[in-house]
């Protein structure tokens, strides 16, 4: 009995370290781990005209994707990032495209040109972009449902590749 005993709370104690200090993910290659407290709250128009907040996105993993028409690995990555997105028709993740000081012809002709069916935001005098100093485009952060930055991934990736998609759906699904 007293063994019994013994066990149960080893185990109990061991549970809850475990599960208190499992900490961040860890990101696949091109990817780290960059918390640096909360994200900058902005509120932008999207190619329609509608408003959009980063509060808005609270409760949700979001995926804040900076990117540019003129940027090659920003025109490679997108495709990815289109493929991407049927896998996590999830409301638990939303995926957020920010052009870069770009007018929205420019914008509408390139997601045209390449077949994409996304909409982005326009951060037309680059105020937005400037708050999260991204050190090059494409430039990827991942802010967690309580609004905190956690993850960056400065450059293009097959963001479609399964090593990609199961550690967003393991974001989703950590918290």
């Amino acid at each position: 009995m007293k063994t019994g005993i013994l066990l149960l709370l080893f185990l109990s104690t061991h549970l809850i370290t475990t599960f208190s200090l499992a900490g961040p993910l860890e990101p696949p290659r091109g990817i780290r781990h960059y918390e640096t407290g909360k994200a900058p709250e902005f509120s932008l128009t999207d190619m329609d005209g509608e408003p959009f907040t980063l509060e808005s996105t609270r409760g949700k993993w979001v995926f804040l994707h900076f990117w540019a028409s003129w940027c090659g690995p920003c025109r490679e990555e997108m495709p990815a990032i289109q493929r991407m997105t049927s896998t996590f028709e999830n409301d638990k993740f939303e995926i957020v495209l920010i052009n870069t000081a770009e007018d929205e012809d420019t914008i509408f002709s390139f997601l045209g040109e390449i077949g994409m069916d996304m909409n982005s935001l326009m951060d037309a005098d680059g105020l937005v972009t400037e708050k999260y100093k991204p050190r090059g485009l494409p430039t990827t952060i991942l802010i967690d449902p309580d609004g905190s930055v956690q993850y960056q991934a400065i450059g293009g990736r097959e963001w479609y590749k399964q090593e990609y998609t199961d550690f967003l759906h393991q974001l989703i699904n950590h918290q």
